[in-house]
């Protein structure tokens, strides 16, 4: 099988599990299967906010943070669920180990979606019999469905496991970029956020090649490094490795919480501001760490 694996360079999966706690309920419950299903923060609330749903229930134009109000008008039938992240996190557990048995060389990128270096993992097939593999495993062992992409970096990864959902796989090529990549619509590019979507639209940069043909130092001046960075991975570049330790590492520490509704009162606000700042410090003794600013 080596000989389907590039003399120089890498090939990188990224492995995005679909729909995740809504797909881990359906998982523990599969009369739920076929079924809208949505997790939000409050269900026995009106005000209570969608934090993810089935493709069923998106189909019918429920999203994440729709409040449940708007949620359930547009999909009456909506069956509503509270988290349990504990559940969530057990899972991601396995899926992670599992995904371990193809090769030392898994980055986590958040609890349901992972990089994976292959480059040396021939013994088990090619870049794609891996993938479908690894699909098969974690319908059979967990009943999850999984996107997978497969290309040479990890941008490209990311971007061609978000090209088919659910359950799908792409493989993405750097001189396929131009064709399936450029013509994106510049908020679907990995990196750019709302912000920096309101920023290059001022200039009139719509589409992912766009912001190829716009000059390096208008980027960088509206950007800053990161206008640079981000045209070059739009060009296929990545230099960036999969590195498994970067799970253990992390910016930030923060608490927030979703309210089922608004509160009004000062005192009651600053009580919940209270319990969130414990459970802040107590993060932060665990990892013996400090923080040099405070964000409300």
């Amino acid at each position: 099988m080596k000989q389907w694996y590039p003399k120089s360079g890498r090939v990188i999966l990224h492995v995005d599990m679909n729909s995740f706690y809504a797909s881990v309920e359906i998982a523990d419950d599969p009369a739920l299967k076929g079924k809208p299903v949505a997790i939000a923060g409050n269900p026995d609330e009106r005000k209570g906010i969608i934090v993810t749903s089935s493709y069923e229930a998106r189909n019918k134009g429920v999203k994440t943070t729709m409040s449940l109000w708007q949620a359930r008008k547009l999909c009456p039938n909506l069956i509503v669920l509270r988290p349990n992240f504990e559940r969530y996190r057990e899972v991601s557990h396995h899926i992670f180990r599992l995904l371990e048995e193809y090769t030392p060389i898994v980055e986590p990128v958040s609890i349901d979606e992972a990089f994976m270096d292959i480059t040396d993992s021939y013994e088990y097939g090619t870049p794609i019999e891996i993938a479908i593999d690894i699909q098969n495993q974690l319908m059979e062992q967990l009943s999850l469905p999984c996107s997978v992409g497969v290309a040479p970096n990890k941008f490209l990864a990311k971007m061609a496991s978000d090209m088919k959902k659910p359950n799908g796989i792409t493989i993405l090529r750097k001189r396929d970029v131009a064709t399936k990549l450029w013509p994106l619509p510049i908020e679907e590019m990995y990196g750019i956020g709302k912000k920096t979507k309101d920023k290059l639209k001022i200039y009139q940069i719509e589409t992912i090649e766009d912001l190829v043909k716009t000059d390096t130092m208008l980027l960088k001046g509206i950007l800053g490094v990161n206008g640079e960075k981000l045209k070059a991975r739009a060009l296929g570049e990545d230099p960036r490795i999969v590195d498994p330790e970067n799970a253990a590492s992390f910016k930030s520490i923060g608490s927030s919480q979703t309210f089922p509704s608004d509160i009004t009162q000062f005192d009651i606000l600053i009580d919940q501001l209270r319990k969130l700042s414990e459970t802040v410090e107590k993060r932060l003794a665990r990892k013996s760490a400090v923080g040099i600013l405070f964000k409300l």
